[in-house]
């Protein structure tokens, strides 16, 4: 194969090329297999070129992570449009979260799979990106409720909790409606909003669901244990 021609542009735009040509290969082949001569030749440059902007394999794969979930994070603040009730703020930041990880899946593949494996220094970017979606979604329950009331009894702590619990089942469907054909993000946004608003909505309103204190969850005596069938 022939040295790769490549046209004078602002190295800025270059780079842009460059990754977008990496998260491609990272999302299609994983990070182990991918090669930077693949990366290099889809982006039209010289290998020797990606080394010069990005230095290496691993900082090339770190670069993608950080462009990657800034670009989640904004969409899901820019989604999330201050002003309107509780759940159409939620369900708009969650249409927002489902429509860019179908739109850029490859990206979605890097930060959800490949770079939680390959490593705690690529782990931890993710994670810190997580954290960010997990306080900003905390921050909406939390405004939701003082919303709905004046004194809500709803602690910080148990919010966040609802807000974990939010984003993981977020990431999940995400990665069932990138897996199965026909799912639209509205869909994917709108499952979730029936999984989770009820119990929100309750909370929202005050009702809370407690778990039984009467003894329910201990081990029932031996006498009533029954015997497996033989």
């Amino acid at each position: 194969m022939g040295a790769v021609k490549t046209k004078r542009m602002p190295r800025a735009v270059r780079e842009q090329q460059m990754l977008d040509a990496a998260v491609r290969t990272f999302g299609n082949r994983g990070y182990m297999a991918a090669s930077m001569d693949e990366i290099a030749e889809l982006a039209g440059v010289s290998k020797p070129l990606v080394y010069l902007y990005l230095n290496s394999k691993e900082d090339l794969f770190t670069a993608c992570i950080r462009r990657e979930a800034r670009a989640l994070t904004e969409a899901v603040r820019a989604g999330a449009r201050p002003g309107l009730p509780a759940d159409r703020q939620l369900w708009s930041g969650l249409t927002a979260f489902f429509e860019h990880t179908a739109r850029r899946p490859d990206g979605w593949a890097v930060l959800h799979l490949q770079a939680r494996t390959h490593g705690e220094v690529f782990a931890a970017e993710v994670a810190a990106m997580r954290t960010e979606i997990v306080a900003f979604v905390t921050q909406l329950i939390l405004a939701a409720a003082r919303e709905a009331h004046r004194d809500p009894d709803l602690r910080e702590a148990e919010v966040s909790g609802l807000a974990e619990a939010l984003v993981g089942a977020a990431e999940s469907l995400a990665d069932w409606a990138n897996a199965t054909p026909g799912v639209s993000a509205r869909q994917a946004a709108t499952t979730l909003m029936n999984f989770a608003w009820a119990g929100l909505g309750d909370l929202m309103a005050g009702r809370h669901w407690t778990p039984p204190d009467d003894g329910a969850d201990a081990p029932a005596p031996q006498s009533e244990v029954t015997s497996p069938v033989r």
